[in-house]
């Protein structure tokens, strides 16, 4: 018991901030939450702690906390120069995430896989494999089920599968999972950091304290520094990496070894993400028969180019995890046939301009949403762009220009937050819109 007898304070009562408070308390800690914002749903959640004996504090009494805390866990969801995170800071308390702390408490091999684009897409496809090769198993981190939840069935299980974020691993101190992924890396997140350095620097830190009794499971693309683990790569563009891809069959070093034919899961981006969780289960000896097997029914989340429905001739598909313009790019790219995209939503800090050609050549009409709609337009000049307040009326003009044949693409290429609780509901509001058309 690393915490008992500790006081703990825990920035942040979202849900990982709630289930690092939980287990601190479960440990023996004493434990007080602070959390700047204040919403009904967040005193409901406080109640629930409170019944417990954590205590929670709000606003401007979480800010200003005097007390000295043996440790703080810092919720991955707030940037270290609020005044939240800054107060203790100045106090010189220790600093680490929810997903050291319950790493400090795993008795199971970790997997841990991030990237800018098909995290969780690469986490599932990753867990159903090895369930399907008899190992036991979970899931959790980013993907939505907090780590720290998680953590208290890993004496039950062979390995845990983590979804890490750049957050989560600006944090870690001795993390250290015995097989990591890197997918990819685009612009992303640059409201919160200075740049694509930093950003990917946060990244990085997966590699940190691995040895060379470890895997790194790669994007063969991608220019690294040295790490300590032994590397896979991985590539659906170049022939030169250990897991390739040539009409449509993934070879390993030159052994055919998954038709993505076979599977639910078309597209090249997808391609990389079954290469990647092939790869890391060959790092844990799987045989490649038993994973082809087990990924050939598997679909991919909601909100990832979901078809909704066709209307008229038209296609509806929501893909409104797309935050980033990678995901934009590649969204289109497995699109087949003329395209009407609906686009926009909260400013992260980069633009769509990298992207502007490939919309001036596959998409015919564009409308656009969210405080970003005025910059994208510009962006694509030259492109048939019209504005929409909200996401219903932006289906509605979408519906009017498609023509028989076309696609209507829903992929934001931005985060949901100026609009949206997250992209979750984001994605749902479009479904009911688009179900709504008669």
């Amino acid at each position: 018991m690393i915490y008992s007898g500790k006081t703990a304070v825990v920035l942040g009562l979202g849900h990982s901030g709630e289930a690092a408070a939980l287990l601190l308390s479960e440990e023996g800690a004493t434990v007080t939450v602070c959390e700047s914002k204040e919403t009904p749903s967040l005193r409901e959640r406080a109640a629930k702690l409170e019944a417990q004996g954590i205590k929670v504090l709000f606003g401007t009494a979480a800010d200003t906390d005097a007390t000295d805390y043996d440790v703080c866990i810092l919720s991955p969801g707030i940037d270290p120069v609020v005044p939240l995170v800054q107060n203790v800071i100045a106090k010189r308390i220790p600093i680490i995430g929810e997903l050291e702390l319950a790493y400090e408490e795993c008795i199971c091999p970790v997997i841990a896989i991030t990237g800018t684009n098909g995290k969780t897409t690469t986490t599932e496809l990753t867990t159903e494999m090895l369930k399907g090769c008899g190992l036991r198993t979970m899931s959790s981190g980013n993907i939505g089920l907090p780590f720290a939840t998680a953590v208290k069935r890993s004496h039950e299980l062979d390995v845990m599968v983590l979804e890490v974020s750049s957050f989560q691993l600006e944090t870690i101190k001795a993390f250290r999972p015995q097989v990591s992924a890197w997918l990819n890396l685009s612009p992303n997140h640059l409201d919160r950091y200075p740049g694509m350095a930093e950003y990917r620097d946060a990244k990085l830190r997966i590699f940190e304290n691995q040895t060379a009794e470890d895997f790194a499971v790669v994007n063969a693309r991608d220019e690294l520094p040295e790490i300590a683990a032994k590397k896979l790569t991985f590539s659906a563009y170049t022939d030169d990496a250990d897991l390739t891809l040539r009409d449509s069959v993934i070879y390993f070093r030159g052994e055919p070894v998954l038709d993505q034919r076979n599977t639910k899961l078309p597209g090249i981006h997808n391609a990389e993400n079954l290469m990647a969780a092939l790869g890391m289960g060959y790092a844990f000896g799987l045989d490649f028969d038993k994973m082809a097997a087990a990924v050939t029914e598997y679909t991919a989340p909601a909100h990832r180019c979901e078809f909704v429905r066709t209307l008229n001739g038209v296609r509806f598909v929501n893909d409104s995890k797309a935050t980033n313009l990678d995901s934009v790019e590649k969204a289109i790219l497995s699109q087949e046939g003329s395209l009407v995209l609906i686009a926009g939503g909260k400013d992260k800090g980069f633009e769509f301009d990298p992207i502007a050609p490939l919309i001036r050549e596959r998409v015919n009409a564009a409308v656009l949403i969210g405080e970003m709609k005025e910059r994208i337009a510009k962006s694509w000049s030259g492109v048939p762009v019209q504005l929409a307040d909200t996401l219903e009326e932006a289906v509605e003009k979408a519906r009017a220009v498609a023509q028989p044949g076309d696609t209507v693409l829903f992929s934001p290429g931005t985060s949901s937050y100026d609009m949206f609780r997250n992209y979750g509901e984001r994605g749902n509001r479009f479904k009911e819109a688009v179900n709504a058309l008669n």
